[in-house]
């Protein structure tokens, strides 16, 4: 029986306290990695982190800011050496039509969802490169290869990190860090909690296997690719999402 063991592995997950991030978290600490919970807030990232089995530490970490994840980086190579896995899962929406859109719903979006992941992943990978081994997972999603009305910002964004992981895939190969993405589809988070039953029942009729997608889905395919066992894939986009692409 083939088992993921990430003992001894050095975890970052952005935008960790909900959702998607903190089951990966959750989904790490229980295969053994030692987690840094990131979130906008310290005492609340600290709070998720008490949380989990194993070692893990809260760090505030606002991905609009350059000094801060900067600051955050500081304090993880201060307290871990650094990290060994990298999750770039937080990211924001500011959804309106495109004629209504403003330059400011653009670029809130562009710097959190793809500035802040450049800064960030500039850091981590360093340490990666100098130990010969990393895993970097991307989470995009299902509307950055289907478009969604109201989201042009977002999709936009979602796309773009496709072409982040193929072309870092091809530069980091030879280093032994394989950079991956994940695209999930619907899945059931705080965010999607609030859309009207009319708009979640349209979209379970574009479901195949019947049903909304969970956290818990996304978190075994980034704890998959951040283990041996995914070692010969790299520079893909895994589809989490029922068959609805």
């Amino acid at each position: 029986m083939l088992c993921i063991d990430l003992q001894g592995k050095r975890a970052l997950v952005t935008g960790a306290t909900r959702g998607i991030g903190r089951a990966i978290a959750q989904a790490l600490a229980q295969a053994g990695a030692t987690v840094v919970v990131t979130g906008r807030e310290r005492s609340r990232a600290q709070e998720v982190a008490e949380r989990l089995p194993g070692e893990a530490i809260g760090i505030e970490l606002r991905l609009e800011d350059p000094e801060s994840i900067k600051r955050a980086y500081a304090e993880v190579e201060e307290r871990l050496g650094g990290v060994d896995i990298l999750v770039n899962n937080a990211g924001v929406t500011r959804d309106k039509l495109f004629l209504r859109m403003t330059l400011e719903d653009w670029d809130e979006v562009f710097q959190v969802n793809l500035r802040g992941t450049f800064i960030v992943t500039s850091l981590a990978v360093k340490g990666m490169v100098k130990n010969r081994w990393g895993r970097i997972i991307n989470i995009s999603s299902v509307v950055g290869f289907t478009g969604n009305i109201g989201q042009v910002n977002y999709s936009a964004t979602k796309s773009a990190l496709v072409g982040f992981t193929k072309s870092l895939a091809k530069e980091l190969a030879s280093r032994n860090i394989t950079v991956n993405a994940v695209a999930p589809g619907f899945i059931e988070t705080d965010m999607t909690s609030v859309l009207s039953e009319d708009i979640k029942q349209s979209y379970l009729k574009n479901i195949p296997l019947g049903r909304f997608g969970t956290p818990e889905d996304v978190a075994g395919i980034v704890v998959f690719l951040s283990s041996d066992l995914a070692s010969y894939i790299t520079g893909e986009i895994i589809h989490v999402n029922g068959g609805m692409y």
